[in-house]
């Protein structure tokens, strides 16, 4: 029996996460005529622009430029994202909270979950850009599903302690994006790492967004399994952030409706 009634909570809570992320989509889209088909138009005319203004400054040193940004743009735009939207959930939602018995992590979940589906419709896009630029199929590429994994725990672990900063201190959504401003521009996303110092090289190999950027990369563009350093990295990021956020989320959510 209480095996029954803990998997009829889950279900419930499966599907109101996926009612929340029908909601957060309409309401992305309800102004364009397009729709959902947006998500794979806007990158893939973003990267257009984009390839075309940088690629007269980095294509000597970057082969097939466009995949290279765009590989970089799916990873970065999925964080970002997924992120700045969670930092918001529990405010948003206040009034569901107060109806409804739901963990309220439920809320912050719908908007990373929100921000997969996103990104994998624009991967669609992503896909035409690597048969142009004839990036041939291999096994490594099956190696994007743990990148994505950790990924998505790191993002997870973020976006539960912004979603709690962000109830106590308005004021952290700017200094977040002035955060993710920083980590976003050491990234890599428009240029190699490799044309730089080796002191900016070190310190952008630690950045965990980098981090998950660069294995992408090696896997799909280039067929190659990145260095150990990087894949112990990406694991460390995404497990250590997880538990930190829900340590975080735990100690402070019980407090959330006092201060909403």
């Amino acid at each position: 029996m209480e095996d029954d009634k803990n998997m009829n909570t889950r279900s419930q809570h499966i599907y109101v996460m996926r009612e929340l992320t029908k909601r957060e989509i309409k309401r992305k889209y309800a102004r364009s005529y397009l729709g959902v088909i947006w998500s794979v138009l806007f990158p893939l005319l973003n990267m257009i622009v984009i390839s075309i203004i940088f690629s007269y400054v980095f294509s000597r040193n970057i082969e097939k430029y466009p995949v290279y940004y765009y590989t970089g743009y799916l990873v970065i735009n999925f964080f970002t994202t997924a992120t700045t939207t969670a930092m918001t959930a529990l405010k948003d939602n206040r009034n569901l909270m107060l109806k409804s018995k739901l963990p309220r992590r439920t809320f912050v979940l719908s908007r990373i979950y929100t921000a997969l589906v996103n990104m994998g419709l624009s991967s669609i896009a992503y896909v035409i850009v690597c048969i142009v630029f004839r990036i041939s199929p291999s096994w490594t590429m099956f190696l994007i599903i743990p990148n994505i994994f950790f990924l998505t725990l790191f993002a997870i672990g973020v976006s539960y302690a912004l979603s709690i900063w962000f109830v106590f201190q308005e004021d952290s959504k700017s200094i977040y994006e002035n955060i993710l401003s920083v980590l976003t521009t050491f990234a890599a996303l428009f240029y190699s790492v490799d044309r730089l110092a080796p002191g900016v090289q070190t310190f952008i190999s630690f950045n965990p967004v980098y981090t998950y950027v660069h294995i992408a990369r090696d896997c799909i563009m280039y067929a190659t399994i990145s260095e150990p350093r990087y894949w112990i990295q990406m694991a460390a990021w995404g497990v250590g952030l997880f538990l930190i956020g829900k340590v975080i989320f735990r100690y402070k959510e019980n407090r959330v409706m006092e201060k909403l």
